[in-house]
């Protein structure tokens, strides 16, 4: 092994090392952090399941974002699902043979490009055009969404554009 090698491994070993502790840190400082404010969520279930089913609907279907602006839910809904397809279906160059559900959906991941890069313009417009949202938008938002819209974009660009 050479010298560069050695130092490389050792480099990745101290970055995650410290991506680790760091995080550990942070979780622990969260755990700290006494609630202001005890909100009411009403009506809560009282049960492990039905805390569980909640939980579910609001992280597969974005229930309480639908239920305050039909916009925004499907804007974030699409990108949401539209990246899902692209990584899953970009699971094609970590197997082989490929999976059949990966083989099913491989025609739909263009179509998915272009419904990420448009739910994610949809969503930086409304950051952009909507007052109240442009008030409470910090660098780090519009930094967010330009990366992600990036991401969409070269990968689209190297299917359609520059082949790789």
């Amino acid at each position: 092994m050479s010298l560069l090698t050695i130092l490389f491994a050792v480099l990745l070993n101290v970055a995650v090392l410290v991506f680790v502790l760091g995080l550990a840190r942070k979780v622990r400082s969260y755990a700290r952090t006494p609630a202001p404010l005890k909100i009411p969520t009403t009506p809560a279930p009282v049960t492990t399941a039905g805390v569980g089913w909640r939980m579910a609907r609001e992280v597969v279907f974005f229930e309480s974002l639908f239920k305050s602006s039909k916009w925004t839910w499907l804007f974030g809904w699409v990108f949401h699902a539209a990246l899902l397809l692209v990584l899953l279906r970009h699971l094609r160059y970590f197997q082989e043979p490929v999976w059949l559900p990966v083989v099913l959906i491989q025609p739909l991941g263009t179509y998915a490009g272009f419904a990420m890069v448009a739910a994610l313009s949809g969503l930086w417009a409304r950051r952009c055009l909507v007052d109240r949202v442009r008030y409470i938008s910090t660098p780090s938002d519009h930094l967010m969404l330009a990366l992600l819209l990036a991401i969409g974009l070269t990968g689209l660009g190297m299917r359609f554009v520059k082949h790789t």
